[in-house]
């Protein structure tokens, strides 16, 4: 049996002068004869009335004991409970009634029958002998002052909850799919993102696929509402079919629903992760894929799918259907008929691009900025030669976040010059930290990126000079950073920049070296003296299988453009090296230096002490 205590409510008040046999009994006593006759004949017949309907009345009724037991029951609980009258005598009425399953109704209960509460009420779902089962309405209530224990009455409200049940289904459900409502839908996704429900087992995980049909409006327009009804209900059965699929030797199946409109949801609970979401996305897309055959009306659709999974714990009903529906848009987006899994990076990039762009300058102020520095790495003997400074921002709402979430709008707004001079500076200095760290150790050089628009909107020159004096750092080891298609083509004053930083004795870099102008009579021209292969070259140099030759031409490129450097006077370092293959082909035609997660991903600086200290050839791999 179970039940759930709707704790104490008001009630009519019960007649407290109803008495059992035993009071009958004491009122003809000795404490009646000594003066009062007729008052004893009278309490006599009024026990016997009280007594008659007690019998008689239709509510069932047990009088029951301080201790909990059952002194007196009428018919009318026997025929409820499916059980002889007088076998009731003797028991537990808490038993009988499945009052001690919770410890709210039990501990009301007890208060009641300990004269420290006057009423309980509550309802409870029992189960009758022949296999039904009813839903009962309990009231415990005290009897007079000079009669211990309580009434306890019990009335059938069966009927009338299956009628709540029926209307609440009603109001639940759609009436076109029979599938529940968007009220409904809600109401499971904040049960299930409640504490309770994934902190006592589970994976403690949800996740929902949320759908709209693309082109139903085209549908409804051509060929009538009755007949985007039959869709929308052949579309509800699939979906149907699709989640107890999905739910087969699992816990439990999705719940779907529809939300509105040609909108359908599926809601994962305890989900595994987005293996399993991506699984019934992919099974949502085969099921409609099959054309729908309408009373002779065959129609072919498709879905667009978001697709969210997540950890239950900090997420909520609002922030779970956002995600959703801005991933739903992604899939509309990127061409229909497919399924998108939510990417918070994506998100954050379109709906904190705003933000971001108005907390720039302040954030810069607040010194929310920090630098991770990514090791340079000699071909030849593995060494550490440099590194490249990469700033991130500690934002404190989005978290930290990569440059290419933030440096293009720096670069519109104009608050790269500070930021820029800022890690220049902070660069620079750690640098020169290492270098007075490890007097015997050969230098590291520090490669800052720097944007065109630092070149044009503030004195780069003067604020090299100034930075380089201040910290002690010499320039030939600082690196500036600028890329190919900022380079190629420069006169003026960016020219002339370039010009006299290289004189002052700093080295200038291209970055991402042929991916833009690669105009080579002019590289020859620049003050450059050190070229950066952009990965895609790298990348291109990976085998395809174990054992296989890798592309020629890619090599033939790579080792074209390192001699002409060479015979420029230049160096090569080969960015996003990855594997000891790469690294070794590399070397082979003449690389000098690589950067890459065969070496070190970016770390923060005491983690470049660390390899200092090391002062072996760097490992390979992850630091």
């Amino acid at each position: 049996m179970s039940g759930t205590s709707e704790g104490p409510t008001p009630a009519a008040d019960l007649d407290r002068s109803a008495v059992t046999e035993s009071d009958n009994e004491t009122a003809t006593g000795t404490g009646g004869a000594r003066g009062a006759p007729e008052a004893g004949k009278t309490k006599r017949a009024n026990g016997a009335a009280y007594r008659s309907v007690f019998a008689t009345a239709p509510l069932a009724m047990a009088l029951v004991d301080r201790d909990g037991a059952v002194v007196d029951a009428n018919d009318a609980l026997g025929e409820l409970l499916g059980a002889a009258t007088a076998a009731l005598a003797g028991r537990v009425a808490a038993d009988l009634l499945d009052l001690a399953s919770d410890a709210r109704t039990w501990h009301a209960y007890r208060e009641v029958l300990g004269g420290r509460q006057a009423r309980l009420r509550c309802t409870r779902r029992l189960k009758h002998p022949d296999g039904r089962t009813l839903w009962a309405r309990i009231t415990v209530s005290p009897l007079d002052d000079r009669t211990p224990g309580v009434l306890l009455s019990v009335a059938d409200i069966s009927a009338r909850r299956d009628l709540q049940a029926r209307l609440r289904h009603l109001q639940m459900h759609d009436p076109v799919t029979r599938l529940p409502n968007r009220t409904l839908f809600f109401e499971r996704v904040t049960a299930a993102l409640e504490a309770e429900s994934y902190e006592q087992g589970g994976t403690g995980r949800i996740g929902l696929c949320y759908l709209d049909l693309d082109g139903f409006k085209a549908v409804n327009d051509t060929l009538g509402h009755r007949v985007g009804d039959r869709l929308l209900a052949a579309v509800a059965e699939r979906l149907t079919e699709c989640a107890k699929e999905a739910g087969r030797n699992r816990p439990s199946v999705p719940l779907v629903a529809r939300l509105g409109g040609d909108e359908f949801a599926l809601l994962v609970e305890d989900s595994t992760g987005t293996e399993q979401l991506a699984d019934l996305a992919e099974s949502v897309l085969k099921a409609l894929q099959a054309p729908f055959d309408l009373t002779g009306q065959r129609i072919n659709v498709s879905a667009s799918i978001g697709v969210v999974e997540r950890h239950a714990a900090g997420t909520t009903a609002t922030g779970l259907m956002q995600a959703a529906d801005t991933t739903l848009y992604w899939a509309k987006v990127d061409g229909k008929d497919r399924w998108t899994l939510f990417d918070p990076e994506r998100n954050a990039h379109l709906m904190t691009r705003q933000a971001l762009a108005s907390t720039l300058r302040p954030a810069i102020e607040r010194g929310e900025f920090r630098l991770d520095y990514q090791p340079l790495v000699g071909m030849a003997d593995g060494r550490l030669r440099g590194v490249e400074a990469l700033v991130r921002w500690d934002h404190p709402r989005f978290g930290l976040l990569p440059p290419n979430r933030f440096v293009a709008l720096a670069e519109e707004d104009g608050s790269i010059v500070p930021l820029g001079r800022w890690v220049l500076a902070t660069a620079c200095r750690q640098a020169r930290r290492w270098q007075l760290d490890n007097p015997d150790e050969p230098p590291l050089f520090v490669s800052v990126n720097v944007a065109v628009r630092q070149v044009w909107d503030s004195d780069l020159v003067a604020d090299v000079a100034e930075i380089l004096a201040e910290t002690g750092l010499p320039p030939h080891l600082l690196q500036l950073e600028l890329t190919e298609s900022a380079v190629m083509g420069s006169a003026g004053r960016p020219l002339q920049a370039l010009q006299a930083l290289s004189d002052m004795g700093v080295h200038i870099a291209i970055d991402d070296f042929g991916t833009g102008y690669s105009n080579l009579a002019y590289l020859s021209r620049l003050p450059v003296s050190v070229l950066k292969l952009d990965g895609s070259f790298v990348r291109g140099f990976q085998y395809e299988g174990t054992g296989a030759a890798p592309n020629p031409a890619d090599e033939v490129v790579v080792a074209a453009m390192i001699d002409l450097a060479h015979r420029l006077g230049l160096t090569v370092t080969a960015e996003c090296v990855e594997t000891s293959a790469q690294a070794t082909r590399l070397r082979s035609i003449g690389c000098d230096t690589g950067q890459g997660w065969l070496y070190s991903r970016p770390v923060p600086p005491d983690r470049i002490s660390e390899l200092l200290l090391g002062a072996a050839p760097y490992a390979v791999g992850n630091p």
